[in-house]
Formats: C-alpha cells, structure tokens, sequence
C-alpha cells in the first residue's frame, strides 16, 4: 500500500464581493488529490482536499517542500500498524520534518490542504463515511449525523441595497436556515447598523442574525461597535479585532456580555491555546471558529480539541470556518456545534452533497465514503479532471 502520486492545482474563486478587510477580487484555492495503489470496488482509491477561501492558493509551497516528503519516504513509514491503512499522523510528521516551530504562516494551509485529502482516501480505504471512521476511533463510538449549520454572507458588493440584502437573507431562510450572518466594519457604525435592522425586519421567532467584522477593529471600534450592538440579541459579534490580539479580545468582554466568536484564522493548536489562556473567552457563551483546512489539517484540529478539553471547553463551541464537507464530518464525528455553510458563494467548493437539504438549521449527513465529495457532482467533475 503506497501514496503513488500528490497532484495539486490551483483554481480561481473570485468574485466581487468583499468584507471590511479583503476582496475577493483574485482569490485563489489549492485543489488536491492524493493518489494511492488501492482499489476499491475497481477504481483506484483518490483522496482529495481543498483550502478554504481567504487564504489563496498553496502549490508552491507543497510542491517545494511537503510533497517531495511524502513521496520521498520509504511507503512503509507511512501505514498504519495493521498495515492495512493509511497512517495521516505518520504522513503528517513526514511533511513537517525539517520545519521549525512557531511562524505557522501559510505552510499551515499547505499541509492542511494535503492533509483532508488523506483522511478522505484513509476513510474510503476503510469503507466508511468519514464521520463514522472518526466517531470510532476519537469520539463517542456512534457519530450525530445531524449538524448546525448557518449560512454566511451578506458581503458588500457594488450596487448592494438593503432591499438586496433582505433578499439574499430570506433566501437563506427559505432554505432553511435559522441563523444568518452578515459582514460588518467595510462601511460606517451607522450604515453598519441600518443594514442590520433591515436584516432583522425579515427574520421571525427562532431566527438569528450574526455579524462578522473580520478583524478590522482596533480596541476603540471595537467597544464602539460592541457598545452599539449590545441593543440586539445576535448570535455572535465575531472577529473584532487582529486574530493574534488577546488583550483586545479580553478587554471586550468587559463590554459585550453576549456571545462573542473568534479563531478562524489562529493556525495551529499553539495559537488557539493562547486565545484560550490569553483571549477572555467564556466556555459558557462563546464560539471557536478553528478551521482545519487552514490549520494543519485534522491531525493537529485532534490536538487542538484535547488541548480545549484539558481547559474545560466542550467541543460542542467549536463551529468551524469554512463552510466546507471536511468540517461537516468532523462535527458529526466528534461532537462539535456545528459548521459554517455558504450556500450561494466559492461554488463548486461550498455546499452539501446532491439532494441534502437543510432543515430547521440542521443537514443530516448522508452515507458516502470518505468525506463524500462524490455525492456533490459539480465539484467531484473538479476532482476527477484532476485525478484523470
């Protein structure tokens, strides 16, 4: 049993939309498949794994550095003990050889992207859903297969009114979704909060709005902000300040009393465990927002969710960013509040599986190998040209 080839291609997902830091004006993300010598049920096993938007593409970094070190160990290091599987922890030691600690960066996403595309070939080797592989070896032993989803959006984009706005956010609701989540600091405190009371307008009783700054503010905007939006019941205030800036999430607390979401872009266990000792976060209201496929991938999401418990958090505040199907396994495998869900933005890469529908703010995970991209054919077209 060996890996026989790591392709990677990098693919535009752009578009004009924008949030109160970035564009997405020349977005790029890293397609990868890892392509083993097993078959199963006449086809070659292929792994495949993508990065999240926000983050570009990283081929040049895997083709330099993490892909020659995979394909250069001896086949043997990288199984499992029965021999009869994939080993991703041994593979994930293999690409991080000769790196040094700290400096997380971009190699983050790199490794993260290769790394989902082996749990998918480790789970289809084993012939299951990798939710339910992940329930078995590292949760409860039997996986919820319902998860929380929400639908994020509501990014400024040229010619955007509110009526637009209302528009985009009843089609979430028509699909389903009970909470809604819209960008905020791209424009001023006021128009901020006259485009959030025309969100609340078309929400009725058990729907939520969240609202995401995207790390704009410093600490005096922050409390401004907070002070302003402390006059409704959101879902979260995410992201106020700089991703690495703990005091000011902290000092926060002092002024929000209601939930607060933050660590999408905090790259490896290291960095959330200072957010965690360092950040203010109360386990009791707060949200995680760790994402996988930016941060080393799930061997070290495994890390990470030891380190949470160890401080008494339950995994169940952990919602990760993304909106991909690698998250939705690892929530229904291992118990977490859910997953974010784009469900119009960065297609084919956002979204569900085919004929999975959202009910009452919930998907029912469907019983596919791996993470189940084949059942999503426009992006599973994506992967096969890669594969082919």
């Amino acid at each position: 049993m060996k890996i026989v080839e790591i392709r990677e291609k990098t693919v535009p997902i752009s578009s004009s939309i924008r949030n109160a830091y970035i564009d997405f004006s020349k977005m790029t993300l890293s397609l990868v498949a890892v392509v083993t010598d097993v078959v199963r049920d006449g086809k070659r096993v292929v792994g495949y794994g993508f990065n999240s938007n926000g983050r570009y593409g990283q081929g040049t970094l895997m083709r330099e550095r993490f892909i020659p070190r995979v394909m250069a160990a001896d086949p043997d290091s990288l199984v499992d003990a029965s021999g009869a599987n994939l080993d991703p922890h041994k593979i994930w030691d293999t690409m991080f050889l000769n790196e040094k600690p700290g400096g997380h960066g971009e190699r983050s996403v790199a490794i993260g992207t290769i790394d989902m595309a082996v749990w998918d070939a480790v789970a289809k080797i084993a012939g299951k859903p990798l939710f339910q592989l992940l329930a078995e070896r590292y949760g409860s032993g039997e996986p919820d297969r319902r998860v929380f989803v929400y639908a994020a959006g509501g990014y400024y984009y040229p010619g955007q009114d509110k009526r637009k706005l209302q528009d985009e956010m009843r089609s979430y609701l028509d699909r389903g979704y009970t909470v809604v989540k819209k960008k905020i600091g791209g424009e001023s405190l006021d128009e901020d909060l006259r485009r959030i009371d025309a969100i609340l307008d078309v929400l009725q009783d058990g729907q939520k709005l969240a609202v995401d700054a995207n790390g704009r503010f410093d600490l005096d905007t922050a409390i401004q902000y907070a002070k302003a939006l402390s006059q409704y019941d959101l879902f979260w205030y995410e992201e106020p300040g700089d991703p690495l800036d703990f005091e000011l999430q902290a000092t926060l607390r002092n002024y929000y009393d209601k939930p607060m979401a933050t660590g999408e872009n905090l790259f490896s266990m290291q960095d959330a465990r200072n957010l965690i000792r360092y950040g203010g976060m109360r386990a009791d209201r707060d949200w995680l927002q760790f994402d996988c496929a930016l941060a080393y991938g799930l061997v070290e999401y495994l890390r990470t969710l030891k380190m949470l418990h160890q401080h008494g958090w339950s995994p169940s505040r952990c919602v990760p960013h993304g909106g991909h199907q690698m998250s939705l396994n690892i929530a229904a495998g291992l118990g977490l509040g859910g997953n974010e869900s784009y469900p119009d933005l960065f297609q084919p890469y956002g979204g569900f599986p085919d004929g999975v529908k959202v009910e009452n703010g919930y998907i029912t995970m469907p019983d596919l190998p791996g993470i189940g991209f084949e059942g999503k054919s426009d992006l599973y077209r994506e992967m096969q040209a890669l594969a082919s």
